[in-house]
């Protein structure tokens, strides 16, 4: 009997090649598909064909945590604490800000990038006081601050609308928005790891709201504990569809679940393996044709796999991330920070040229002799 030839990334290169957009069937069957090599090689053909060059982005950014109390109860986060718990903390703008001037003169970072818990016990002060103390003592460094889910919570603390947040928080100093809270956005998963979290519908409101005011965004998805492919492909499609309608996304980061110290770990959940996180970044690539950066998030990934994903179809690394807590928390084992020498080796390493960027992707130092 003659061997059965799947001609499923022929037919998924024919559509990339003349430059058609894939469809929903076209995103499940590259995830069904068990040819890795040949799906990184189609996802790097699809970036270059996009527009893409041999320069993979970095940032110099400091990640930071004002609390990590939280009302709500994700069932697979292992960062948030309730007020009464012993780890729990919340730093007074005065206080946080100190901390990051001291930070600022040890590190020449150009970007702030901070999500918290939502905490109940705050107001809406809280934040766009932070934010305008930033601002005021550091005025030259880019602040991409708080999810959507973090924007709602606002909304809830002040009886604010969405716009009207956004608006106190961009006249405070506020330059985008972080794209944590997305998780998974079909209802059944919801329901299943987070549901006391709003809808996905209001993640949604929230940066279609930011991008027609002029503050972009990022957007994720974090993938590996009880999602489908469908549901994953639905997820990249939503993203794709928002896209088109105010291009505000600067970056998609794909988040590999990490389950230690969550309820999943005692279910026997694992981490992701190296092969399932090059995967979501290659179909993330062919089917995102809108976004133009896709991050390989070394943090989550470790930083062998994301220099192998810059084969795969991501462009960039990332960044110092100096603090990191959340992946940590969840029994990351691949550090907090990486140098930028040791950023630039790695890039090079992969046959990639290194870019410093800043968090709007413009170009600061560049490495290609």
């Amino acid at each position: 009997m003659a061997a059965v030839v799947d001609n499923t990334l022929d037919l998924v290169r024919e559509k990339v090649e003349a430059g058609e957009r894939l469809d929903f069937d076209d995103g499940l069957a590259l995830l069904e598909s068990d040819d890795l090599l040949a799906l990184g090689e189609l996802a790097d053909l699809a970036r270059r064909l996009r527009g893409g060059d041999d320069r993979v982005y970095f940032i110099q950014n400091l990640y930071l945590y004002q609390t990590n109390v939280c009302r709500v109860k994700c069932k697979f986060c292992a960062f948030a604490a309730t007020q009464k718990q012993a780890h729990a903390y919340t730093t007074s703008p005065d206080e946080f800000v100190a901390e990051v001037v001291a930070d600022r003169q040890q590190i020449p970072f150009t970007e702030v990038h901070m999500v918290n818990g939502e905490s109940p016990h705050v107001g809406f002060d809280f934040y766009r006081d932070t934010i305008a103390k930033l601002h005021e003592a550091l005025p030259d460094v880019f602040l991409k601050c708080y999810t959507a889910s973090e924007i709602h919570h606002m909304t809830t603390l002040s009886g604010l609308s969405h716009e009207e947040v956004l608006r106190e928080l961009k006249a405070a100093g506020l330059g985008a928005l972080t794209g944590g809270g997305a998780e998974v956005f079909a209802d059944r998963v919801r329901r299943l790891v987070a549901p006391g979290k709003e809808h996905p519908d209001i993640w949604f409101h929230v940066h279609d709201t930011a991008h027609r005011l002029g503050i972009p965004t990022h957007c994720t998805l974090l993938y590996g504990h009880v999602e489908t492919y469908e549901e994953r492909v639905d997820h990249l499609l939503r993203l794709r569809e928002q896209q088109d309608k105010t291009g505000g996304f600067l970056a998609f980061i794909p988040l590999a679940f990490h389950p230690e110290n969550t309820v999943f770990e005692r279910r026997g959940f694992k981490f992701q393996t190296g092969v399932a996180d090059l995967k979501m970044l290659a179909v993330s690539r062919l089917l995102l044709d809108n976004i133009e950066n896709i991050k390989a998030y070394w943090i989550s990934l470790t930083m062998p796999v994301a220099q192998v994903a810059l084969h795969f179809g991501a462009n960039d690394v990332q960044g110092t991330l100096v603090r990191e807590e959340i992946f940590r928390a969840a029994g990351s084992k691949a550090g907090t920070e990486q140098k930028l020498d040791e950023l630039v080796r790695v890039v090079r390493a992969a046959g990639r040229i290194p870019v410093q960027r800043d968090t709007l992707y413009n170009e600061l130092r560049r490495w290609d002799d």
